[in-house]
């Protein structure tokens, strides 16, 4: 008996165009593969080596990492079809998590299968694309090589120095930065998760207070000091470069050094234009 035809999910394709296209092969939008709820519309989309599936069901659009041999059951991401930048939020919900759980899983099938000197060439591979968007973005990013893996560092005309970093034979990068504050603010609305009922609390230092009533979803870690993200996301940290450092006078031209990671290379992709 032919399965029933399911209609496609409406938010599928403009999905598909909020994520880079990797190596020249921009994400398509199929037919769903199944149906994961009955009768609601659903589409697949992918980009030739990962796929997704989208689902459009009683109000709310969900998302399912597609994966070889695993019917899925719960989603990993979801929004309310009402919300008017529901489409967005998908989209960094894909690309600070799911994407990089997905090449995480990759990296360990390669690990199993053909050793870690190929997943340090992948991962080589993939910093030279991001190197390929810098010099688009007008920065010439320079090729490091450090004992625990490739990585790129390049300078912005504020001064500030950025860094992405191959640590080890994990799935994903680090992203480090040295500069002015004010060269996180084009960078921190990517990297920081949602901001949800976060409000500002008015408390810390001149320092912390300067970062979190700017930015809500950061927490004071020390008077010197504030964190990001957890569980099932994106985490870092920025902090001034010394303890000696004031914490009670502060400005936009303070000098502070952050990281944050994993970051899929996907995410570096999508974020390039605030990373110069």
């Amino acid at each position: 008996m032919p399965l029933p035809v399911v209609a496609p999910a409406t938010t599928a394709a403009p999905l598909a165009a909020l994520l880079p296209a990797r190596r020249g092969t921009a994400w398509t939008v199929g037919p769903g593969p199944y149906g994961i709820r009955n009768n609601a519309p659903t589409s697949r989309i992918t980009d030739g080596r990962r796929a997704l599936i989208v689902v459009e069901d009683a109000g709310r659009v969900e998302v399912f990492a597609d994966r070889p041999n695993d019917f899925p059951v719960t989603p990993d991401a979801v929004v309310d079809s009402t919300d008017p930048v529901s489409v967005a939020a998908l989209a960094a919900r894909v690309l600070r998590w799911i994407l990089p759980c997905l090449d995480a899983e990759a990296t360990r099938a390669t690990i199993a299968e053909r050793g870690w000197r190929q997943v340090i060439h992948n991962k080589g591979s993939a910093l030279t694309e991001l190197g390929f968007h810098l010099v688009d973005h007008g920065v010439v990013p320079q090729s490091v090589k450090r004992l625990d893996g490739p990585g790129l560092a390049w300078m912005t005309g504020s001064g500030a120095e950025w860094g992405v970093w191959a640590h080890g034979v994990g799935g994903n990068f680090t992203l480090t930065y040295e500069g002015p504050t004010s060269g996180l603010y084009g960078a921190l609305p990517v990297l920081l998760p949602p901001l949800g009922s976060h409000m500002p609390t008015g408390t810390g230092s001149a320092f912390t207070r300067h970062l979190t009533d700017r930015f809500p979803q950061l927490r004071q870690d020390d008077a010197d000091a504030v964190e990001f993200g957890g569980y099932q996301d994106l985490s870092g940290w920025i902090a001034l470069p010394s303890r000696a450092e004031p914490t009670d006078s502060v400005s936009d031209a303070t000098r502070v050094c952050a990281e944050c990671g994993p970051v899929g290379i996907d995410l570096l992709l999508a974020a390039t234009a605030h990373l110069v």
